[in-house]
């Protein structure tokens, strides 16, 4: 009996110490680890939350750092140290502009406390506010707004003709006239209607005529657009494409002996040069296929890079060389140029080489 009543006892005080021990160590005790805001306007602005909490523990609380999950949240925290019994928080603002739509986002309270990361959460359901015209037309251009100064076909395939539309609206008092100088045969570009009256709106209708540019790859045009037959500033707009080979209606023996394009290295390392020396580099091209390799076109990144290959047709199991002088006038720092060959390997009709190193000063 003697013997139980040790053992007992020598259990409480095992326990006792174990409850101690735990005690003496900071604790965050959070009221409550979820908010939800609701649903809320977007153009309300920002909303905050403040997560309030209690050191539960023995020791001083230290909240080191708060971690948010994404950067429409911004923490902020009680930065000093958070006495035994006393209370701290935990904020989160949530910025809800160009998000509209339901949200669910964590952040990561770290500290000294026996359970080092706590994560709380934020969530809600932003309504998005009513568009205006500058919303829905961005881009100004005198009396009239457009959604882009920018029309993009994207890829096309040579000999293929695609079509954009671009709407338009008349911000002006007075009718609006809109036509279009320096248009390149292959695109053909209009405004329906020609005339916008005031408030109206419109579009632009352009379509793009691939077999008719004499080009490869990425192609740039930029068009001039008259308002009441007038030109001002940068009344501009851009028109790119993408022009690729269709090789879909090959035959199994056209692949076969298609030809192959193979470069003896892919990346051109200058290392170090000072600023305003030209470093020159030759890349080799070499035919592996069972036909003529037609090099379409080669365009480098940057105007700092000059190309020539010293062949546009390679015959089957030959090799030509692409010459390319860097010119590290004007730059500086970490270079990565790039250069893009078009061909008619069916396999690996775009092929990127690179150039790069560093420029320091001389």
């Amino acid at each position: 009996m003697k013997k139980f009543r040790i053992l007992f006892i020598l259990a409480l005080l095992f326990s006792f110490s174990g409850v101690y021990s735990q005690t003496l160590d900071p604790n965050i005790s959070f009221d409550k680890d979820v908010h939800d805001f609701g649903t809320f306007k977007e153009e309300g602005g920002k909303v905050t939350y403040n997560f309030e909490f209690t050191n539960t523990g023995g020791k001083p609380l230290i909240i080191s750092q708060v971690r948010a999950s994404c950067g429409c949240t911004a923490p902020d925290w009680s930065k000093e140290p958070i006495l035994p019994g006393k209370r701290g928080f935990v904020s989160a603002t949530y910025d809800p502009r160009n998000r509209p739509g339901p949200f669910n986002k964590t952040l990561t309270v770290i500290s000294n406390a026996t359970t080092p990361n706590k994560v709380l959460q934020i969530k809600g359901d932003v309504t998005p506010k009513p568009k205006t015209i500058e919303d829905e037309y961005r881009y100004s251009m005198g009396s009239i707004r457009l959604q882009s100064n920018h029309l993009s076909f994207a890829q096309i395939r040579k000999g293929q003709t695609n079509t954009q539309i671009m709407e338009i609206i008349n911000v002006s008092d007075k009718p609006v006239k809109i036509a279009f100088n320096r248009v390149p045969g292959h695109i053909a570009i209009k405004s329906v209607p020609e005339t916008l009256k005031p408030d109206e709106k419109g579009r632009i209708e352009a379509s793009y005529n691939s077999a008719l540019k004499d080009d490869w790859g990425f192609v740039i045009d930029r068009v001039d657009v008259l308002l009441n037959n007038e030109f001002q500033g940068n009344n501009r707009l851009t028109i790119s494409a993408t022009i690729e080979e269709d090789f879909s209606s090959w035959t199994p023996e056209q692949l076969q002996n298609a030809p192959s394009i193979s470069f003896d290295n892919s990346t051109f390392d200058f290392k170090q040069i000072k600023q305003g020396e030209k470093i020159e580099h030759i890349f080799t091209i070499t035919n592996n296929g069972k036909s003529d390799l037609i090099i379409r076109n080669v365009k480098a990144s940057c105007g700092c890079t000059a190309v020539s290959p010293s062949d546009e047709i390679i015959k089957s199991g030959m090799s030509a060389t692409l010459k390319v002088v860097f010119n590290s006038a004007g730059r500086i720092g970490k270079q990565n140029k790039t250069i893009t060959i078009i061909s008619n390997d069916p396999k690996k009709s775009r092929t990127i080489l690179w150039v790069k190193g560093e420029v320091v000063q001389a």
